[in-house]
């Protein structure tokens, strides 16, 4: 699956890296980073995871 995040919508909760450290991390400011743009299956359960508790929608899942 690819991944996007907006980093303008983020308000820096940190649930993403909670979720999945593998694949987000924040800035200095708190600020979303995307790790890494593509996650296999293996870890879909985790990113998902990730996606449904950003309270901002900052990260979405574009393609499978």
């Amino acid at each position: 699956m690819k991944l996007t995040v907006d980093a303008g919508k983020c308000c820096g909760s940190g649930q993403c890296v909670l979720a999945a450290p593998e694949f987000f991390d924040q800035d200095d400011d708190g600020i979303v980073v995307l790790l890494a743009d593509e996650a296999g299956d293996d870890a879909a359960g985790d990113v998902e995871e990730a996606v449904f508790s950003c309270p901002t929608a900052a990260i979405e899942i574009v393609g499978r």
